[in-house]
Protein backbone atom coordinates (compact mmCIF):
# COMPACT_ATOMS: atom_id res chain seq x y z
CA UNK A 1 0.00 0.00 0.00
CA UNK A 2 1.06 3.10 -1.21
CA UNK A 3 0.63 6.48 -0.43
CA UNK A 4 -3.40 7.75 0.57
CA UNK A 5 -4.69 11.24 0.51
CA UNK A 6 -8.35 11.72 2.44
CA UNK A 7 -10.05 15.57 1.94
CA UNK A 8 -12.56 16.52 4.50
CA UNK A 9 -14.36 19.72 3.34
CA UNK A 10 -16.68 21.74 5.54
CA UNK A 11 -18.38 24.93 4.56
CA UNK A 12 -15.91 26.17 7.84
CA UNK A 13 -12.51 24.25 6.96
CA UNK A 14 -10.79 21.71 4.65
CA UNK A 15 -8.80 18.80 6.04
CA UNK A 16 -6.42 16.88 4.50
CA UNK A 17 -4.66 13.89 5.72
CA UNK A 18 -1.56 12.34 4.07
CA UNK A 19 -1.31 8.23 4.70
CA UNK A 20 2.03 6.44 3.82
CA UNK A 21 1.17 2.48 4.33
CA UNK A 22 -1.83 3.00 6.34
CA UNK A 23 -0.58 5.10 8.83
CA UNK A 24 -0.84 8.98 8.98
CA UNK A 25 2.33 11.24 8.35
CA UNK A 26 1.03 14.78 7.52
CA UNK A 27 -1.84 16.77 8.92
CA UNK A 28 -3.42 19.79 6.83
CA UNK A 29 -6.12 22.41 7.80
CA UNK A 30 -6.90 25.77 5.68
CA UNK A 31 -9.93 27.41 7.35
CA UNK A 32 -11.96 29.65 5.53
CA UNK A 33 -11.66 32.53 7.89
CA UNK A 34 -7.79 32.41 7.92
CA UNK A 35 -6.86 31.04 4.39
CA UNK A 36 -3.16 30.51 4.85
CA UNK A 37 -1.13 33.20 2.48
CA UNK A 38 2.25 31.54 1.60
CA UNK A 39 3.01 32.15 -1.96
CA UNK A 40 0.59 35.07 -1.95
CA UNK A 41 1.94 37.88 -3.94
CA UNK A 42 0.93 41.50 -2.84
CA UNK A 43 1.52 45.71 -4.04
CA UNK A 44 3.16 46.68 -0.49
CA UNK A 45 3.97 50.05 0.90
CA UNK A 46 7.18 49.94 2.86
CA UNK A 47 6.31 51.52 6.20
CA UNK A 48 9.76 51.29 8.06
CA UNK A 49 13.43 51.12 7.35
CA UNK A 50 16.00 49.72 9.84
CA UNK A 51 19.27 50.21 8.16
CA UNK A 52 20.49 48.85 11.97
CA UNK A 53 18.83 45.40 11.23
CA UNK A 54 19.36 45.46 7.18
CA UNK A 55 15.47 44.93 7.05
CA UNK A 56 12.01 46.73 6.73
CA UNK A 57 8.29 46.52 7.20
CA UNK A 58 6.06 46.17 4.50
CA UNK A 59 2.22 47.15 4.76
CA UNK A 60 0.35 44.33 2.87
CA UNK A 61 -3.12 44.73 4.12
CA UNK A 62 -2.81 42.47 7.12
CA UNK A 63 -3.28 43.02 10.84
CA UNK A 64 0.66 43.18 11.28
CA UNK A 65 2.98 44.36 9.14
CA UNK A 66 5.06 41.79 7.19
CA UNK A 67 9.05 41.42 7.52
CA UNK A 68 11.71 41.99 4.15
CA UNK A 69 15.01 41.18 5.36
CA UNK A 70 17.86 42.46 2.85
CA UNK A 71 18.81 38.98 1.68
CA UNK A 72 15.65 38.70 0.73
CA UNK A 73 15.62 42.33 -1.59
CA UNK A 74 16.46 40.95 -4.96
CA UNK A 75 18.07 44.79 -5.26
CA UNK A 76 20.04 44.52 -2.78
CA UNK A 77 21.83 41.63 -4.42
CA UNK A 78 23.62 42.56 -7.91
CA UNK A 79 25.24 39.68 -10.37
CA UNK A 80 29.07 40.60 -9.98
CA UNK A 81 29.20 42.73 -7.05
CA UNK A 82 31.18 41.22 -4.35
CA UNK A 83 28.64 42.76 -1.20
CA UNK A 84 25.19 43.55 -1.59
CA UNK A 85 23.96 46.72 -1.36
CA UNK A 86 22.67 48.39 1.84
CA UNK A 87 19.09 48.05 1.98
CA UNK A 88 18.68 52.00 2.85
CA UNK A 89 19.85 52.30 -0.68
CA UNK A 90 16.79 50.31 -1.87
CA UNK A 91 13.99 51.23 -0.30
CA UNK A 92 12.74 54.29 1.37
CA UNK A 93 9.32 54.60 3.48
CA UNK A 94 6.12 55.15 1.46
CA UNK A 95 7.75 53.40 -1.28
CA UNK A 96 5.60 51.01 -3.32
CA UNK A 97 6.80 47.37 -4.40
CA UNK A 98 5.43 43.71 -5.15
CA UNK A 99 6.41 41.70 -2.67
CA UNK A 100 5.53 37.84 -2.12
CA UNK A 101 5.16 36.04 1.16
CA UNK A 102 7.19 33.09 2.07
CA UNK A 103 6.28 32.21 5.98
CA UNK A 104 3.14 32.76 7.35
CA UNK A 105 2.77 34.90 10.56
CA UNK A 106 3.65 33.19 13.30
CA UNK A 107 2.63 34.06 17.02
CA UNK A 108 3.70 37.46 17.20
CA UNK A 109 5.68 37.61 14.40
CA UNK A 110 4.70 38.95 10.92
CA UNK A 111 4.82 37.34 7.86
CA UNK A 112 8.40 37.08 5.98
CA UNK A 113 8.21 38.69 2.33
CA UNK A 114 10.80 38.66 -0.35
CA UNK A 115 11.17 40.43 -3.47
CA UNK A 116 12.51 37.43 -5.83
CA UNK A 117 9.07 36.42 -6.55
CA UNK A 118 8.73 32.30 -7.37
CA UNK A 119 5.68 30.77 -9.13
CA UNK A 120 5.41 26.88 -8.19
CA UNK A 121 3.83 24.66 -10.09
CA UNK A 122 3.86 20.81 -10.20
CA UNK A 123 6.87 19.86 -12.11
CA UNK A 124 9.03 23.51 -12.28
CA UNK A 125 9.10 26.56 -10.03
CA UNK A 126 9.41 29.77 -12.14
CA UNK A 127 11.92 32.25 -11.60
CA UNK A 128 10.87 35.48 -13.29
CA UNK A 129 13.80 37.79 -12.33
CA UNK A 130 16.46 34.91 -12.51
CA UNK A 131 18.06 33.60 -15.46
CA UNK A 132 19.90 30.10 -14.05
CA UNK A 133 18.36 26.41 -13.89
CA UNK A 134 18.50 24.77 -10.94
CA UNK A 135 17.67 21.41 -9.17
CA UNK A 136 15.94 20.66 -6.10
CA UNK A 137 18.58 19.50 -3.13
CA UNK A 138 15.96 16.56 -2.73
CA UNK A 139 17.72 15.17 -5.60
CA UNK A 140 21.44 14.43 -4.71
CA UNK A 141 22.49 12.72 -7.93
CA UNK A 142 24.66 14.70 -9.62
CA UNK A 143 24.33 12.52 -12.68
CA UNK A 144 20.82 12.77 -12.66
CA UNK A 145 20.81 16.57 -11.89
CA UNK A 146 22.76 17.59 -14.88
CA UNK A 147 20.72 15.33 -17.25
CA UNK A 148 17.63 16.98 -15.82
CA UNK A 149 19.29 20.36 -16.03
CA UNK A 150 20.24 20.12 -20.09
CA UNK A 151 16.79 18.43 -20.80
CA UNK A 152 14.51 21.41 -19.36
CA UNK A 153 17.30 23.54 -21.64
CA UNK A 154 16.56 21.85 -24.80
CA UNK A 155 12.83 22.20 -24.36
CA UNK A 156 13.25 26.51 -23.50
CA UNK A 157 13.51 28.85 -26.26
CA UNK A 158 17.06 30.40 -27.02
CA UNK A 159 15.25 34.19 -26.27
CA UNK A 160 13.59 32.90 -22.89
CA UNK A 161 13.04 35.12 -20.04
CA UNK A 162 12.99 34.15 -16.48
CA UNK A 163 14.86 30.66 -14.84
CA UNK A 164 13.27 27.89 -13.64
CA UNK A 165 14.02 25.29 -10.50
CA UNK A 166 13.48 21.86 -11.49
CA UNK A 167 11.25 20.05 -8.88
CA UNK A 168 11.69 16.16 -7.59
CA UNK A 169 8.53 15.21 -9.45
CA UNK A 170 10.37 16.06 -12.92
CA UNK A 171 11.99 13.19 -12.73
CA UNK A 172 8.85 11.00 -14.07
CA UNK A 173 7.85 13.93 -15.90
CA UNK A 174 7.34 13.83 -19.76
CA UNK A 175 8.54 16.45 -22.22
CA UNK A 176 5.24 17.38 -23.07
CA UNK A 177 4.34 17.38 -19.30
CA UNK A 178 6.94 19.85 -18.93
CA UNK A 179 5.99 22.50 -22.19
CA UNK A 180 2.63 22.29 -20.55
CA UNK A 181 4.48 23.54 -16.66
CA UNK A 182 6.18 26.06 -18.29
CA UNK A 183 2.94 27.39 -20.17
CA UNK A 184 1.06 27.45 -17.54
CA UNK A 185 3.59 29.45 -15.16
CA UNK A 186 4.26 32.07 -18.11
CA UNK A 187 0.21 32.38 -17.89
CA UNK A 188 0.07 33.07 -14.71
CA UNK A 189 2.93 35.22 -14.05
CA UNK A 190 2.13 37.64 -16.92
CA UNK A 191 -1.38 37.92 -15.22
CA UNK A 192 0.39 39.07 -12.57
CA UNK A 193 2.14 42.15 -14.37
CA UNK A 194 -1.06 42.73 -15.72
CA UNK A 195 -2.69 43.15 -12.41
CA UNK A 196 -0.01 44.66 -10.79
CA UNK A 197 -0.12 47.95 -13.35
CA UNK A 198 -3.44 48.50 -11.52
CA UNK A 199 -3.31 47.35 -8.67
CA UNK A 200 -3.49 49.41 -5.45
CA UNK A 201 -1.13 49.84 -2.45
CA UNK A 202 -1.35 46.96 -0.12
CA UNK A 203 -3.89 44.96 -2.23
CA UNK A 204 -3.20 41.25 -2.99
CA UNK A 205 -2.25 40.39 -6.73
CA UNK A 206 -1.98 36.95 -6.73
CA UNK A 207 -3.54 34.13 -4.50
CA UNK A 208 -1.89 30.97 -4.62
CA UNK A 209 -3.97 27.74 -5.15
CA UNK A 210 -6.56 26.61 -2.31
CA UNK A 211 -5.61 23.34 -0.48
CA UNK A 212 -7.02 20.41 -1.98
CA UNK A 213 -5.34 22.07 -5.13
CA UNK A 214 -2.12 22.61 -3.68
CA UNK A 215 -2.43 18.78 -2.86
CA UNK A 216 -2.94 17.61 -6.28
CA UNK A 217 0.30 20.39 -7.41
CA UNK A 218 2.93 19.01 -4.30
CA UNK A 219 1.50 16.51 -2.57
CA UNK A 220 0.29 13.83 -5.16
CA UNK A 221 3.18 11.54 -6.46
CA UNK A 222 4.09 8.19 -7.90
CA UNK A 223 3.65 6.61 -4.90
CA UNK A 224 0.00 7.79 -4.72
CA UNK A 225 -2.83 5.35 -4.97
CA UNK A 226 -6.12 6.94 -4.01
CA UNK A 227 -7.31 10.33 -3.33
CA UNK A 228 -10.61 10.83 -1.50
CA UNK A 229 -12.77 13.62 -1.24
CA UNK A 230 -15.83 13.77 1.01
CA UNK A 231 -17.24 16.49 -1.13
CA UNK A 232 -19.02 16.66 -4.18
CA UNK A 233 -18.11 19.89 -5.20
CA UNK A 234 -14.18 19.72 -4.17
CA UNK A 235 -13.79 16.86 -6.02
CA UNK A 236 -15.50 18.30 -9.44
CA UNK A 237 -13.03 20.91 -8.48
CA UNK A 238 -10.18 19.10 -8.43
CA UNK A 239 -11.19 16.87 -11.47
CA UNK A 240 -11.11 19.96 -13.74
CA UNK A 241 -7.95 20.86 -12.17
CA UNK A 242 -6.00 17.73 -12.48
CA UNK A 243 -7.20 17.23 -16.06
CA UNK A 244 -5.53 20.35 -16.93
CA UNK A 245 -2.13 20.13 -15.17
CA UNK A 246 -2.08 16.81 -12.96
CA UNK A 247 -3.39 14.36 -15.77
CA UNK A 248 -2.19 11.13 -13.65
CA UNK A 249 -4.01 11.88 -10.82
CA UNK A 250 -7.64 12.15 -12.35
CA UNK A 251 -8.13 8.50 -11.94
CA UNK A 252 -6.86 8.22 -8.59
CA UNK A 253 -9.68 10.44 -7.66
CA UNK A 254 -12.66 9.46 -5.89
CA UNK A 255 -15.74 11.11 -4.14
CA UNK A 256 -16.17 9.08 -0.82
CA UNK A 257 -20.19 8.64 -0.32
CA UNK A 258 -19.94 6.79 3.06
CA UNK A 259 -22.36 7.12 5.84
CA UNK A 260 -19.84 7.39 8.24
CA UNK A 261 -17.52 10.41 8.45
CA UNK A 262 -14.53 9.82 6.10
CA UNK A 263 -11.87 10.85 9.21
CA UNK A 264 -13.66 8.67 11.34
CA UNK A 265 -13.76 5.72 8.72
CA UNK A 266 -10.23 5.96 8.57
CA UNK A 267 -9.33 6.80 12.30
CA UNK A 268 -8.11 9.94 11.53
CA UNK A 269 -10.05 12.16 14.35
CA UNK A 270 -7.65 10.19 16.68
CA UNK A 271 -4.38 11.27 14.99
CA UNK A 272 -5.65 14.59 15.07
CA UNK A 273 -6.55 14.38 18.79
CA UNK A 274 -2.82 12.46 19.40
CA UNK A 275 -0.94 15.87 17.46
CA UNK A 276 -2.18 18.13 20.51
CA UNK A 277 -0.70 16.09 23.09
CA UNK A 278 2.67 16.20 25.30
CA UNK A 279 3.24 12.72 25.82
CA UNK A 280 3.06 10.22 22.90
CA UNK A 281 2.94 6.36 23.63
CA UNK A 282 5.13 4.38 21.49
CA UNK A 283 3.62 0.71 20.54
CA UNK A 284 6.64 -1.01 22.92
CA UNK A 285 5.54 0.72 26.06
CA UNK A 286 8.46 3.56 25.88
CA UNK A 287 7.17 7.45 25.19
CA UNK A 288 8.16 10.69 23.87
CA UNK A 289 7.11 13.81 25.75
CA UNK A 290 6.83 17.34 23.24
CA UNK A 291 7.43 20.52 24.70
CA UNK A 292 7.06 23.64 22.36
CA UNK A 293 8.24 27.10 23.21
CA UNK A 294 8.97 30.54 21.29
CA UNK A 295 12.48 29.30 20.46
CA UNK A 296 12.95 25.58 20.43
CA UNK A 297 10.69 22.23 20.14
CA UNK A 298 12.22 19.47 22.94
CA UNK A 299 11.96 16.02 22.82
CA UNK A 300 12.34 13.72 25.81
CA UNK A 301 12.68 9.95 24.90
CA UNK A 302 11.43 7.45 28.05
CA UNK A 303 11.61 3.75 27.99
CA UNK A 304 8.32 3.54 30.24
CA UNK A 305 7.03 0.25 30.85
CA UNK A 306 9.53 -1.15 28.16
CA UNK A 307 11.47 -4.33 28.94
CA UNK A 308 12.13 -6.41 26.39
CA UNK A 309 15.98 -7.32 25.30
CA UNK A 310 18.95 -8.91 26.11
CA UNK A 311 20.13 -6.25 28.74
CA UNK A 312 19.20 -2.83 29.55
CA UNK A 313 21.47 -1.58 27.28
CA UNK A 314 19.66 -3.45 24.58
CA UNK A 315 16.25 -2.31 25.76
CA UNK A 316 17.62 1.43 25.68
CA UNK A 317 18.87 0.54 22.10
CA UNK A 318 16.02 -0.65 20.90
CA UNK A 319 13.35 2.57 22.70
CA UNK A 320 15.72 4.98 20.77
CA UNK A 321 15.05 3.33 17.62
CA UNK A 322 11.31 3.06 18.11
CA UNK A 323 11.47 6.78 18.92
CA UNK A 324 13.16 7.79 16.48
CA UNK A 325 10.82 6.90 13.99
CA UNK A 326 7.88 8.23 16.40
CA UNK A 327 9.89 11.77 16.31
CA UNK A 328 10.30 11.79 12.84
CA UNK A 329 6.19 11.06 12.48
CA UNK A 330 5.00 13.54 14.95
CA UNK A 331 7.02 16.61 13.82
CA UNK A 332 5.10 15.94 10.47
CA UNK A 333 1.86 15.83 11.79
CA UNK A 334 2.40 18.05 14.44
CA UNK A 335 3.96 20.63 11.30
CA UNK A 336 6.95 21.25 14.54
CA UNK A 337 9.80 23.29 12.80
CA UNK A 338 12.65 25.36 14.17
CA UNK A 339 15.03 24.31 16.16
CA UNK A 340 14.21 20.96 17.52
CA UNK A 341 16.75 19.43 20.66
CA UNK A 342 15.96 15.56 21.14
CA UNK A 343 16.86 13.84 24.14
CA UNK A 344 17.46 9.94 23.08
CA UNK A 345 18.34 7.83 26.56
CA UNK A 346 21.81 7.75 26.72
CA UNK A 347 23.72 5.46 24.75
CA UNK A 348 26.97 4.30 25.81
CA UNK A 349 27.85 2.24 22.54
CA UNK A 350 29.11 4.84 19.53
CA UNK A 351 27.68 2.30 17.36
CA UNK A 352 24.38 2.62 18.51
CA UNK A 353 24.23 6.16 18.46
CA UNK A 354 25.45 6.01 14.69
CA UNK A 355 22.57 3.52 13.83
CA UNK A 356 19.94 5.63 15.91
CA UNK A 357 20.89 8.66 13.80
CA UNK A 358 20.66 6.78 10.84
CA UNK A 359 17.13 5.67 11.63
CA UNK A 360 16.44 9.06 12.56
CA UNK A 361 17.77 10.11 8.73
CA UNK A 362 16.17 7.76 7.29
CA UNK A 363 12.76 8.60 8.99
CA UNK A 364 12.97 12.16 8.07
CA UNK A 365 14.13 11.79 4.24
CA UNK A 366 10.22 11.48 3.38
CA UNK A 367 9.42 14.55 5.21
CA UNK A 368 8.82 17.01 2.46
CA UNK A 369 10.07 20.04 4.70
CA UNK A 370 13.90 20.68 4.69
CA UNK A 371 15.53 18.98 7.53
CA UNK A 372 18.76 18.76 8.97
CA UNK A 373 20.45 16.70 11.94
CA UNK A 374 23.72 17.73 13.32
CA UNK A 375 24.38 14.79 15.04
CA UNK A 376 24.86 14.41 19.30
CA UNK A 377 26.24 17.14 21.10
CA UNK A 378 28.74 16.69 24.23
CA UNK A 379 25.60 16.71 26.23
CA UNK A 380 24.15 13.29 24.25
CA UNK A 381 21.08 15.56 22.70
CA UNK A 382 20.52 15.62 19.16
CA UNK A 383 19.95 18.80 17.45
CA UNK A 384 18.49 19.70 14.16
CA UNK A 385 15.83 21.81 12.31
CA UNK A 386 13.20 21.32 10.30
CA UNK A 387 11.51 24.21 7.82
CA UNK A 388 9.12 26.30 9.28
CA UNK A 389 6.98 28.24 6.67
CA UNK A 390 3.55 28.03 8.79
CA UNK A 391 2.21 27.78 12.37
CA UNK A 392 2.05 24.39 14.27
CA UNK A 393 -0.94 22.54 13.82
CA UNK A 394 -1.38 22.65 18.25
CA UNK A 395 -0.93 27.17 17.78
CA UNK A 396 -3.37 27.11 14.61
CA UNK A 397 -6.33 25.31 16.49
CA UNK A 398 -5.48 25.85 20.37
CA UNK A 399 -5.12 29.05 22.45
CA UNK A 400 -3.10 29.72 25.83
CA UNK A 401 -5.04 28.59 28.54
CA UNK A 402 -6.75 31.05 30.56
CA UNK A 403 -5.56 29.11 34.07
CA UNK A 404 -2.21 28.84 33.84
CA UNK A 405 -1.58 31.04 31.13
CA UNK A 406 0.54 28.31 28.65
CA UNK A 407 2.83 26.87 31.53
CA UNK A 408 1.20 23.69 32.11
CA UNK A 409 0.62 23.76 35.52
CA UNK A 410 -0.68 25.71 37.98
CA UNK A 411 -0.61 26.87 41.50
CA UNK A 412 -1.96 24.41 44.30
CA UNK A 413 -4.46 26.01 46.72
CA UNK A 414 -2.56 25.81 49.46
CA UNK A 415 0.36 28.32 47.53
CA UNK A 416 -3.57 30.53 46.54
CA UNK A 417 -4.51 30.08 50.38
CA UNK A 418 -0.79 31.60 52.00
CA UNK A 419 -0.92 34.36 48.93
CA UNK A 420 -4.62 35.30 50.22
CA UNK A 421 -2.87 35.95 53.91
CA UNK A 422 0.07 37.98 52.62
CA UNK A 423 -2.27 39.96 50.73
CA UNK A 424 -4.40 40.58 53.76
CA UNK A 425 -2.11 41.47 55.88
CA UNK A 426 -0.60 43.98 53.04
CA UNK A 427 -4.43 45.69 52.68
CA UNK A 428 -4.57 45.96 56.45
CA UNK A 429 -1.46 48.15 56.83
CA UNK A 430 -2.79 49.81 54.22
CA UNK A 431 -7.09 50.30 54.98
CA UNK A 432 -8.14 50.87 58.20
CA UNK A 433 -11.18 48.27 57.06
CA UNK A 434 -13.60 46.78 59.93
CA UNK A 435 -13.86 43.77 57.87
CA UNK A 436 -12.47 41.91 54.50
CA UNK A 437 -14.34 39.57 52.73
CA UNK A 438 -12.11 36.63 50.62
CA UNK A 439 -14.09 35.67 47.19
CA UNK A 440 -12.10 32.75 46.25
CA UNK A 441 -12.69 29.44 44.52
CA UNK A 442 -14.68 26.28 46.18
CA UNK A 443 -11.36 24.60 46.41
CA UNK A 444 -9.27 27.31 48.02
CA UNK A 445 -12.16 28.27 50.54
CA UNK A 446 -12.53 24.81 51.27
CA UNK A 447 -8.89 24.54 52.73
CA UNK A 448 -9.18 28.20 54.23
CA UNK A 449 -12.39 26.78 56.11
CA UNK A 450 -10.47 23.38 57.00
CA UNK A 451 -6.72 22.96 57.38
CA UNK A 452 -5.40 26.68 57.41
CA UNK A 453 -9.04 27.67 59.35
CA UNK A 454 -6.46 28.20 62.77
CA UNK A 455 -3.95 30.49 60.67
CA UNK A 456 -6.47 32.64 59.25
CA UNK A 457 -7.86 32.95 62.43
CA UNK A 458 -4.65 33.94 63.98
CA UNK A 459 -4.16 36.44 61.46
CA UNK A 460 -7.49 37.58 61.95
CA UNK A 461 -6.28 38.18 66.00
CA UNK A 462 -3.29 39.56 64.75
CA UNK A 463 -4.56 42.41 62.04
CA UNK A 464 -7.88 42.76 64.83
CA UNK A 465 -9.79 42.95 61.59
CA UNK A 466 -13.10 40.01 60.95
CA UNK A 467 -12.28 37.88 57.71
CA UNK A 468 -14.96 36.53 56.30
CA UNK A 469 -14.95 34.02 53.29
CA UNK A 470 -17.14 34.02 50.29
CA UNK A 471 -17.33 31.01 47.66
CA UNK A 472 -17.76 32.31 43.75
CA UNK A 473 -17.65 29.05 41.41
CA UNK A 474 -16.72 31.40 38.40
CA UNK A 475 -13.64 31.50 39.71
CA UNK A 476 -10.68 30.23 38.36
CA UNK A 477 -7.77 28.31 40.97
CA UNK A 478 -5.50 31.36 41.09
CA UNK A 479 -7.96 34.66 41.12
CA UNK A 480 -9.31 35.68 43.71
CA UNK A 481 -10.97 38.99 45.47
CA UNK A 482 -10.16 40.90 48.65
CA UNK A 483 -13.09 43.64 49.49
CA UNK A 484 -13.14 45.96 52.48
CA UNK A 485 -15.24 47.44 54.26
Amino acid sequence: MGQEILINVTPQETRVAVLEHGVAQELHIERSSSLGIVGNIYFGKVCRVLPGMQSAFVEIGMQRAAFLHAADVRECQFEGETEARPIQEVLHEGQLIIVQVIKEPIGTKGARLTTEVSIAGRFLVFLPHQTHIGVSQRIEDEDERDLLRNRLIGLLPDDRKGGFIIRTMSESATDAELLSDIAYLEKVWSKIQVDSKVATERSLIFYDLSLPRRVLRDIVNADTVSIRVDSKETHALMKEFAELYVVNAVKLLSHYQGKRPIFDFYNIEKEFELAFLRKVDLKSGGYLIFDQTEALTTVDVNTGSFVSGKSLSDTIFKTNLEAAQGIAQQLRLRNLGGIIIIDFIDMDEEEQREKVLEELNRALSIDRARTNVNGFTQLGLVEMTRKRTRESLAHLLCETCDVCSGRGEYKTAQTIAYEIMRELLRESRQFEAKEFKVIASPRVIELLQDEESQSLANLSDFINTRIVLQVDTQYPREVFDIVWS
